[in-house]
């Protein structure tokens, strides 16, 4: 049956329109009908993509923040059903990425009773959210859905967790919604950027490191154009290697999980780091180890747009909290009197040797399929990943030349990458979209096939099954060598598992075949008949990480 108008569901429904929301994942509850009753009516405004699993509508959701800029927004019950969609949570927050995560909830009449699936959400994710909160007063409903828009979207973007008690969502819903949200953004004060020029300008080895979330494409452009033009040196933070484009003369590599030697000692070797965006936190700094706090109070630049991100680990000489956008923009005005032309022609000279294919024993050269990937695939195809050392290859060995194209956790969740292809698809459907996925990794989230097949979602999977957790594997080796437990993988026939959920599918177990193999999945995604597809891409444990193998594990 119909709710009346100007319910707290219809209004909430109403802000998400206003604030240029397109689209929700979920998974149905009983405890929100009332907002799915109320999306029913605005179908052609708002698409709804059920998924399979709370995790997979997670992962969507935080990845249409990282591909739009808008907060993903997911919906899903109580108990169980918010615990689920807890790791996307998690990793908005680690990303910065903004996100909001409805929860449907008991009766408020009921709170405290232990009620079936009772949750205090405040309290379960007061942690990994921004803001957790519950709708208490159904006429304040507009209020709080545009706080949350506003708290996830100003300062360091991140996610809001907002129960939705069942019976607060058929009461009045109070006053509607005006207009969009518009996010407060700082800029830089002019005597601060005289303070950095001024540094600019008598620095011998400078680098300038991009990270964070929140860019605007014209801004990447501004940077990127000015620091190519002075000949200054780019690195770009863990997993943010779309910023700027790969190919760029002065681009030095990404300071990610085993990143280049020679980068680690150009950063180390600087005199001035110009940080814009990037937290520096563990990955970046390679275990914290990568920076000293006695140097950095001479040369780090650190802007943020998170204020208690600046002087969090690392001392600076100069802070700004300042939107990265913003600041970018104001930074490429700057002219310091000089260039770094020598010192960029080295750096990316570095980075071309660093990503140059290499040998493996195996049958299957990981390092030749992803260079090859970037070869053939459009500058504008969307590639997404989990967690695992599958990715290692593919961060090392793929080039970035577009925006918003590596859509990947820093926070290292498993599962990740198949479901942020799917998005990748549904923002941009008329690019291609293609997940590497590890055979652990895939099986976290694999059972979205049957999400993407349900939607006409056609993105494409490369499933690289090694039949191992690598990544724990690969410690394990080094730290307790041959005492295997709890790494070893008996995986499913994918191409059959595949083909079950109606998608197309091909094997392939040699490097010269990959090319073929992959051509045949691409076709597949294509067309009026065109379907996800999935390319089983079978791969030696032995091979564990690029330059790494078991045996000379066991060796060390």
């Amino acid at each position: 049956m119909s709710q009346p108008p100007h319910t707290a569901a219809r209004r909430l429904v109403e802000t998400l329109i206003v604030n240029g929301i397109d689209t929700v994942f979920c998974v149905p509850g009983e405890s929100y009908l009332a907002v799915l009753d109320a999306l029913a009516d605005v179908e052609d405004k708002i698409r709804v993509i059920t998924c399979r699993h709370e995790a997979g509508a997670a992962n969507m959701a935080e990845a249409y923040g990282k591909l739009t800029g808008k907060p993903g927004v997911c919906m899903v019950t109580r108990g169980p059903g918010a615990t689920h969609a807890a790791i996307g949570v998690h990793t908005a927050h680690q990303d910065s990425t903004p996100m909001i995560l409805f929860v449907g909830q008991i009766a408020l009449t009921d709170r405290g009773r232990g009620a079936f699936q009772e949750v205090d959400y405040r309290e379960v994710f007061g942690g990994l959210a921004k803001w957790a909160t519950e709708l208490e007063t159904p006429e304040r409903t507009v209020e709080v859905v545009e706080r949350a828009f506003a708290t996830a979207l100003q300062g360091r973007q991140g996610p809001v967790v907002i129960a939705l008690p069942e019976d607060i969502l058929h009461a009045d819903g109070g006053p509607a919604p005006v207009r969009p949200v518009v996010p407060a953004r700082a800029a830089l004060d002019p005597a601060f950027l005289a303070q950095v020029r001024d540094r600019l300008g008598k620095a011998e080895r400078p680098m300038l490191i991009l990270g964070g979330s929140g860019w605007s494409d014209d801004a990447t452009t501004a940077i990127g154009d000015w620091a190519e033009r002075l000949g200054l040196p780019v690195a770009l933070s863990f997993r943010r290697k779309d910023l700027i484009s790969n190919n760029r003369s002065n681009y030095a590599g990404d300071l990610g999980l085993g990143p280049n030697p020679k980068l680690v000692e150009r950063v180390k070797a600087a005199d001035l780091l110009l940080v814009v965006g990037a937290r520096m936190g563990e990955n970046p700094t390679q275990g914290y180890t990568l920076l000293d706090r006695t140097k950095t109070a001479d040369s780090l630049i650190h802007i943020h747009p998170g204020p208690e991100e600046l002087g969090r680990v690392w001392t600076p000489s100069l802070a700004a909290a300042a939107d990265s956008s913003l600041a970018a923009l104001a930074l490429s005005t700057i002219d310091p009197g000089r260039n770094w032309y020598d010192q960029a022609e080295a750096t990316h000279a570095d980075y071309e040797a660093f990503t140059t294919p290499i040998t493996v024993g195996g049958a299957v050269n990981m390092s030749e399929c992803m260079a090859h990937l970037a070869d053939v695939l459009p500058a504008d195809t969307a590639i997404t990943n989990g967690a695992g050392n599958f990715a290692a290859w593919l961060h090392r060995f793929y080039r970035h030349r577009a925006r918003r194209t590596q859509i990947a956790p820093t926070s290292g969740a498993m599962g990740y990458g198949y479901p942020a292809a799917l998005t990748a698809k549904v923002v941009h459907p008329d690019r291609e979209a293609v997940c590497v996925a590890g055979d652990g990794d895939y099986m976290m989230t694999g059972q979205e096939l049957a999400t993407a097949v349900q939607y006409g979602i056609n993105a494409l999977v490369i499933v690289v099954d090694n039949g191992t957790l690598g990544t724990i594997r690969m410690h394990q080796e080094r730290d307790y060598p041959r005492r295997i437990v709890g790494t070893d993988l008996k995986n499913p026939d994918f191409v059959k598992y595949a083909e079950a959920f109606g998608a197309f599918a091909i094997r392939c177990d040699r490097t010269e075949d990959f090319p073929v193999a992959l051509a045949a999945a691409r076709a597949a995604t294509q067309g009026n008949d065109g379907r996800p597809a999935l390319v089983h891409l079978i791969t030696s444990a032995e091979d564990i990480a690029p330059g790494r193998t078991i045996t000379g594990l066991r060796s060390q």
